[in-house]
């Protein structure tokens, strides 16, 4: 799903790094978005709705929206458009309850 070759856009090779998602070993590329690093593995849930419980997905990818809100590192609400992947990151799915 990663674009790798372009006619115009150069793109520099990037670090791999591994985080946690709900205890289970991810990588993605060192400095990216959590949710790109996600969706690019094939999370396309990885929040739901407040009233409802539906499933949610990235939306705006600038930080606007709450679609992307997940638990990382022990601090909860965090939008994981706009945060970036470090080395052995801890990220969690925020489950609500009914």
């Amino acid at each position: 799903m990663r674009i790798e070759k372009h006619p115009i856009l150069e793109f520099k090779e990037k670090k791999k790094v591994s985080f946690f998602l709900d205890g289970k070993p991810v990588q993605g590329f060192e400095g990216e978005p959590i949710a790109v690093a996600l969706f690019e593995q094939g999370y396309k849930n990885i929040n739901e709705s407040l009233v409802y419980h539906r499933p949610r997905g990235i939306f705006c990818c600038i930080g606007n929206c709450s679609s992307c809100l997940m638990k990382v590192d022990g601090i909860p609400n965090v939008r994981t458009c706009t945060k970036r992947i470090e080395e052995g990151m801890q990220v969690e799915t925020q489950k609500r309850e009914p």
